[in-house]
């Protein structure tokens, strides 16, 4: 296939999944792998292998970012990070023994409801009234949460990085920045232990397509990851839940072309 199609594909794929990630701490795969499958015929495996990949210096670079801004938790993070690996395998394990377990376009209306919330019911958490909950109660919460989320990445195969985002900001009263700022720290772990078992499986794969979405979703995800750190709240929560509802009415339209 011509190398200018796929570098086309590519770039409005990780434009898409570039500001997902740096806004929201949206994993890449819900933008790429259907953008990859069905403008370039590649192999779902393939697709998902090369999203992944994508979504490792993508969260990186924006979880750098928002930590360097004191927007990051890194020690409920990563308590969370190991119960969401954990029960990922357990999840996926489950739902081997279950036939079709495909829940086909689950991840994508969570995309869209998640983006509408945040537009009509904004986050206005603040960090001192995070401040106020025990470390205890912040760590059971995280395996908790961190359980949940896994879970239903491994029985489902997608939807983590809203998970996180709805769960931190929901359930572990997180203020937004904060949130994000850990679900993409996160997700850059996940995500490559997702890629390199993708890779080690399946092969390598297009070096083109790798080589584009990679380049091209780091480069937004690190434009949205500076805007949101300087945003106010009020900004923020418009910015995320336009953003969201936006990738979520664009991925729907490419699955019904697909």
């Amino acid at each position: 296939m011509d190398i200018l199609t796929k570098a086309l594909v590519c770039m409005i794929a990780g434009l898409g999944a570039g500001l997902g990630t740096g806004f929201a701490g949206m994993s890449a795969a819900a933008v790429i792998s259907p953008m990859l499958i069905t403008f370039l015929g590649l192999p779902a495996y393939e697709a998902v292998g090369i999203a992944l990949a994508s979504d490792v210096l993508a969260s990186a670079v924006s979880a750098y970012t928002y930590g360097k801004n004191k927007n990051l938790d890194i020690r409920n993070g990563l308590v969370m990070m190991v119960t969401v690996l954990v029960f990922t395998l357990v999840g996926s394990f489950v739902a081997s023994l279950v036939p079709n377990t495909a829940m086909g376009s689950f991840s994508v209306f969570m995309t869209m409801l998640l983006g509408i919330k945040f537009i009509v019911k904004p986050v206005m958490t603040t960090k001192e009234a995070m401040t106020q909950v025990s470390v205890r109660k912040r760590v059971a919460q995280s395996i908790l949460c961190g359980a949940g989320v896994g879970f239903i990445c491994g029985f489902v195969g997608a939807g983590g990085g809203m998970m996180m985002l709805l769960l931190l900001t929901s359930v572990l009263g997180y203020e937004l920045k904060t949130a994000v700022g850990t679900s993409v720290f996160i997700m850059a772990f996940t995500a490559f232990t997702g890629a390199a078992g993708h890779f080690a499986i399946g092969g390598a794969p297009d070096v083109w397509c790798l080589v584009f979405c990679v380049a091209f979703t780091l480069v937004w995800a690190r434009v949205a990851a500076l805007f949101a750190n300087k945003a106010s709240a009020k900004t923020l929560n418009r910015a995320v839940g336009v953003v969201l509802t936006v990738l979520g009415v664009a991925i729907l339209s490419v699955r019904f072309f697909s």
